[in-house]
């Protein structure tokens, strides 16, 4: 069990005193590496970045931008962070779009946020053109892009550059304690639309106290310190990773930004950080590339013998991990020793696997509307299989509601705290219907606690698939289970009807067509699943067991935070 030690971060209480405080402190270090827009690497120092906010914030108060909603929309860049970040301070709301969404979707988007500015990403403005013609950009005062090379048609007078748009702004000479002012509590600070068309979204509306109070907790939770090079991966407008980006600020983290998700292990060579916030899909793929080069060369019983052999000796007090496998970590670059996985169920097995490496894995939970960080397994006391118990900003109970097989209470997770969202957007029926009468936030997940307050995820309330005899069964459970089929690269488990009025559990499964030889008919990889299928069912209790199977031949189709988009599996 690891030590817990203090966490020394920035206590700011906004993001505007947080720039501040670092420009203070280590103007000099640098706070960004990136690819800039030509291909070559790039850096920007906290000082730097503090000067670049302090112009936004000046450019968007000489245009009467202030106070009014302006969209993000685009990859991760510095850009898109200084503006979310000049545009919070400077008292507007942001709304950060993802970057993937089809135009009619961003116009009806604008149109329900009643947006007044978009901020375009250098490789996002090629987009212009198309959503200009869809008439998405009517109504709107500014239209910013970061560049303006993909740009043919620049007659329209709300177009201009962000060089342009704070060339002649004059930063204010603000004293601390003006800087030091927090917005009022309940103010909308961040618009977030969740995943679905515009008529079936719902519009997250997150204060800066409420990401603030996450950003901080997620800081005392994690066993990060300003030395720290992190790697970012995940899409910024997701809130797991823009919070994390606001912690890694407070730490006064050196953050490297991955361009590309075809890069990742390129990029971690290059960069070589020392910490990643992932979810689920990257952990088990880096497993899975581990394993096959170690079969691939030959080596799978040497690689067994060597994790009994760290594992055995950390036992008496050596740690020889990170020397017995030395070459695996040089694969991610040499230095990686801490992973924070969420944003969906992961196999808890991967927690030693990864530990046995030198690696440090915690599971994390949250939900947008919740900032997003409800809990996090701490470091310093994991718990196999847990998501650990609620962070500094939150406390968290279950509504419940039955007992499972042995005898655990298992109901829906509720939460109460600061990092809990203002409501939804324009939605008096929706937030009636997720707050409780004494203001608890309903979250949709199943699960449980145990004696010592750590959360145990075991499924969510809309998924879960109900069978003829009352039985409940999570899909997320069963998929669990699937994914450590060698053959079975992801799988979703939904419930189908048959003739007779039964629901039969079926798997629909993306095999891991890297195991079998090249043409090989899909009908005989369905059968080597089926058999090995047949063999994960003689373990499970007989409501549990998986009754048909469906192979595809192509991938699960998924969100930007790498996801699948269970709604579209029937």
């Amino acid at each position: 069990m690891a030590k817990k030690t203090p966490r020394v971060f920035v206590n700011a209480a906004n993001i505007r005193q947080l720039t501040y405080i670092n420009n203070q402190r280590k103007p000099e270090k640098v706070f960004l590496r990136y690819f800039g827009h030509n291909g070559d690497l790039e850096e920007i120092t906290y000082g730097g970045f503090f000067d670049r906010c302090e112009k936004i914030i000046a450019a968007i108060k000489e245009k009467n931008l202030s106070g009014k909603r302006i969209a993000l929309i685009g990859e991760n860049c510095p850009e898109w962070i200084e503006f979310f970040c000049a545009a919070i301070s400077a008292g507007c709301v942001v709304i950060p779009f993802d970057r993937e969404l089809l135009v009619n979707e961003i116009k009806g988007f604008i149109e329900i946020g009643k947006i007044d500015a978009i901020v375009f990403s250098p490789r996002y403005s090629k987009k212009y053109a198309e959503l200009k013609s869809a008439g998405a950009l009517d109504e709107l005062e500014y239209i910013i892009p970061s560049y303006t090379g993909e740009i043919e048609d620049l007659s329209d007078e709300r177009l201009i550059s962000l060089d342009d748009f704070i060339k002649d702004a004059v930063p204010e000479k603000i004293t601390p304690s003006e800087i030091m002012r927090a917005r009022p509590r309940g103010d909308m600070s961040i618009m977030l639309f969740t995943s679905g068309t515009t008529g079936s979204s719902k519009c997250v509306m997150l204060s800066e106290r409420n990401i603030m109070a996450c950003a901080k907790a997620a800081c005392e939770a994690v066993n990060f310190t300003e030395d720290d090079v992190t790697l970012s991966v995940l899409p910024i407008h997701h809130t797991y990773e823009l919070t994390i980006t606001i912690a890694e600020m407070l730490y006064g983290i050196t953050s490297c930004i991955n361009d590309n998700l075809k890069h990742v292990l390129k990029n971690m060579k290059l960069f070589r950080p020392t910490s990643m916030v992932l979810v689920p899909l990257f952990v088990s793929t880096f497993n899975k590339k581990i394993w096959d080069e170690v079969k691939k060369k030959g080596k799978e019983r040497q690689f067994r013998l060597g994790m009994t052999a760290a594992n055995t000796l950390k036992f008496v007090g050596i740690d020889m991990r990170r020397k017995l496998f030395s070459d695996v970590l040089d694969a991610f670059g040499g230095n990686l020793e801490k992973l924070i996985c969420g944003g969906a169920a992961m196999d808890p097995e991967l927690m030693n696997m990864f530990d046995t490496l030198g690696i440090e894995l915690c599971e994390g939970y949250g939900i947008t509307e919740c900032s997003p960080l409800v809990s996090v397994n701490p470091y310093y006391r994991r718990k196999y299989g847990s998501v650990g118990p609620a962070v500094s900003s939150c406390e968290v109970k279950i509504d419940a509601e039955s007992t499972d097989e042995e005898g655990r209470i298992i109901g829906e997770i509720l939460v109460k705290g600061e990092n809990v969202m203002v409501g939804y957007y324009d939605n008096l029926e929706a937030n009636m219907e997720v707050f409780t009468d004494d203001g608890w936030f309903r979250t949709g997940d199943i699960g449980y606690m145990d004696a010592d307050g750590y959360l145990y995820i075991t499924g969510r309330k809309k998924t879960v698939i109900v069978l003829n005899n009352g039985k409940n069964v999570f899909p997320e459970e069963i998929e669990e289970y699937l994914a450590k089929i060698e053959c079975i690269s992801e799988s979703v488990v939904v419930g189908r009807k048959k003739e007779n009025g039964d629901v039969e559990l079926t798997a629909v499964v993306y095999p891991n067509f890297e195991l079998y030889p090249v043409g090989m008919d899909i009908s005989v990889i369905a059968e080597d699943i089926k058999k090995k299928v047949t063999e994960l069912n003689r373990n499970l209790p007989s409501f549990k067991q998986i009754r048909n199977i469906d192979v595809r031949k192509t991938e699960f189709e998924k969100t930007t935070s790498k996801k699948i988009k269970r709604f579209l599996v029937k």
